[in-house]
């Protein structure tokens, strides 16, 4: 089974051999294990999830495991899917692990399966990919969380539901590129003017 770490009883990881796990084995006993350790239950863990999605504004996201198979009261968007990786992406090791095509985790126990494959044809076949997370169940079918940076940009995007996640996300990437432009309007610290703002002050 290629979504299992084959977990054994009283085995110890790290936890970034748990995410190196979860994030490219797509490990559903990892997910219920870190869940369980972080929360102590996956109902709590549940709890923590649907409060941090609402708290990232994903207003449409109802979690009730932590490995994302089918249940009819787990659900999200492509949006809201959007907002928790842009808040992801923050974090340094998210990215080195999202982007990472083959490693090898240390284990405690189950020394026979220690070497992880991405089999993202994303980030293989795209020369700015850099991440991030495909899924599929039958009910949802295949879908991906995409991320590549050009020229220092980075963008996301989501396709659920797709008969080819690669092709679609490539195509995503490239006409966010080639259509819109970075535009900053402040950066962080500077002190700006006046500005009117339409019905405000």
């Amino acid at each position: 089974d290629n979504s299992s770490l084959h977990l054994k009883l009283g085995e110890r990881l790290t936890v970034r051999n748990a995410l190196y796990g979860m994030l490219i084995r797509s490990a559903n006993d990892i997910c219920v294990a870190s869940g369980e350790h972080v929360s102590g239950s996956c109902g709590s863990f549940m709890q923590l999830m649907n409060r941090r999605a609402k708290e990232l504004g994903a207003l449409d996201t109802h979690f009730v495991n932590p490995h994302g198979l089918h249940d009819v009261n787990h659900y999200s968007t492509a949006y809201d899917l959007s907002l928790i990786a842009r808040r992801a992406i923050e974090f340094p090791v998210f990215n080195e692990i999202v982007k990472t095509q083959k490693v090898k985790i240390e284990r405690s126990k189950n020394k026979e399966d220690t070497v992880l494959f991405n089999h993202s044809k994303f980030l293989k076949g795209y020369a700015w990919a850099d991440g991030v997370k495909s899924g599929y169940t039958k009910q949802a079918g295949r879908c991906y969380v995409g991320s590549a940076t050009r020229d220092g940009w980075r963008l996301i995007s989501v396709t659920l539901a797709s008969p080819n996640t690669a092709d679609d996300t490539i195509a995503l990437m490239e006409y966010g590129f080639d259509n819109f432009k970075r535009v900053v309007v402040a950066r962080s610290a500077e002190v700006v003017g006046a500005a009117k703002v339409k019905g405000g002050a």
